[in-house]
């Protein structure tokens, strides 16, 4: 498509009226346009895809007799986020101008397009203001579910509900602009292509934070450390829920290019799915190597973990460094959850190995592989750094209020019972609870007996 005779032949088979659009300062043609802008809203499609993949993953992973809660906490992340993001967050994350260096910014409440907001002035890639509204505020709420899923089990439906507004609503948009929006690690020339660290290490910072804070589910360590296995409810489910989210990372990755490029879009979504099938099968060989069985869960996690890990570069990788990527993310998927494991960090869904531990290494692998050569290991460290301060003190710091105010944590009563009932009084499924605790093949760290 290339120009208006295109969009009219459009008109007569489709029906659609042409965009009132002429060619921008920048030389994006109507047909430039048109292409970018429907790419961008596809994409933002497929990330709010992924919100059904991590309903799904979180509550296969997790005991059946909480599933209801976990799912209506999702139900509840995605909305939010979008309230939130229209309310303030778009303008804190994309302020135009900061009034404290390069750390804070805000363009005002709700949105304002402006005389140019809906033309292909309005970005460079050319697509409109709604537009990247609409993909932008689809990333909002992936930083919280993150948490949503370390946290699963035990944490009071309130409790979690005022946290994740507050959480999707400042900290992420605060952390996110000063990158994303051309604050001070932008400035510095710190890298984050689609998400590794603002999105993925922000989320697994406030999880490591709540899932600490918490404590472990009842009855997954003994008095002396040991653990005892939690069963997965659903592997299928779970199954499903990583292949939505990989489906998802299609438009994660591939509309952070922010236009229909064809070379560098497609050069994105190889990347991204190298990585991802490495990841699988390192998790695969270690989970074997380690367990004695291969681990689906673990296999699955593997394919997250990938992701997570070439997310930050997927634009500036070769095939062979993107396959390395996602095999040492991995490696560290497994490494990572027996990690937690044994200093009794109870983590669910392995939620922190995936989007913490994984999204550093991937963070600092753009200073290591990129073929940018202005991107450095040195000012990569810097952002990991600065993210991972500013997100611990927030999550902290919301988390203590939260506790403070209203309590963190159900009764013992409540989380035997299970949230479904406690919180909700309804059950995601009418079937015995005691299949929870049948040996089913959970986790990896299922299989390994963990001593302080």
């Amino acid at each position: 498509m290339t120009g208006p005779a295109t969009c009219a032949a459009a008109v007569v088979m489709i029906g659609l009226a042409c965009p009132a659009v002429a060619v921008a300062d920048d030389g994006v043609s109507p047909g430039q346009f048109t292409a970018n802008n429907l790419w961008m809203m596809l994409c933002a499609g497929l990330v709010f895809i992924m919100h059904l993949g991590f309903s799904c993953v979180e509550s296969g992973l997790s005991q059946s007799r909480h599933s209801a809660n976990i799912l209506f906490k999702n139900v509840f992340v995605i909305c939010v986020g979008l309230l939130t993001y229209w309310l303030c967050g778009f303008n804190l994350m994309y302020p135009g101008e900061f009034s404290l260096g390069g750390f804070f910014g805000f363009a005002g409440f709700g949105l304002t397009p402006g005389a140019d907001g809906n033309t292909v002035a309005y970005a460079d890639g050319g697509y409109t203001y709604w537009t990247d509204f609409l993909f932008q505020a689809m990333f909002a709420a992936t930083a919280v579910t993150i948490v949503s899923g370390a946290v699963a089990g035990r944490i009071k439906l309130g409790s979690f509900m005022v946290f994740a507004t507050v959480f999707v609503a400042l900290v992420y948009t605060i952390a996110g602009s000063w990158k994303w929006g051309g604050g001070w690690l932008d400035a510095l020339g710190f890298y984050d292509f689609a998400g590794s660290t603002l999105v993925h290490s922000v989320g697994g910072w406030g999880a490591l934070v709540g899932a600490y804070l918490l404590g472990p589910r009842l009855g997954k360590y003994d008095d002396k450390g040991v653990m005892t296995p939690l069963p997965a409810s659903n592997l299928v489910l779970v199954t499903i829920g990583v292949f939505l989210l990989w489906l998802g990372w299609f438009g994660f990755n591939g509309g952070s290019v922010l236009s229909a490029d064809p070379e560098l879009t497609s050069l994105t979504l190889v990347t991204t799915c190298l990585a991802a099938a490495a990841g699988c099968l390192a998790a695969m060989l270690t989970s074997t190597l380690v367990a004695g069985k291969p681990d689906l869960s673990m296999s699955l996690n593997g394919i997250l973990a990938g992701l997570v890990g070439i997310t930050a570069g997927a634009d500036v990788m070769v095939p062979l460094t993107a396959l390395v990527i996602g095999g040492v993310s991995g490696v560290l998927v497994v490494g990572s959850v027996i990690f937690f494991d044994r200093i009794r960090i109870d983590d669910p869904v392995g939620a922190i190995s995936v989007h913490l531990t994984c999204g550093i290494w991937g963070t600092l692998a753009v200073g290591i592989f990129s073929t940018n050569p202005d991107h450095a290991l040195g000012t990569q460290l810097i952002g990991v750094l600065a993210y991972g301060a500013f997100t611990l003190v927030c999550a902290g710091l919301l988390f203590a209020g939260v506790k403070a105010l209203m309590g963190l944590r159900v009764s013992e009563a409540e989380e035997l019972e299970g949230l479904d009932l406690g919180e909700h009084g309804q059950r995601a499924y009418e079937i015995d609870d005691d299949l929870d605790t049948a040996p089913a093949g959970g986790p990896l760290s299922n299989a390994v007996p963990q001593t302080p």
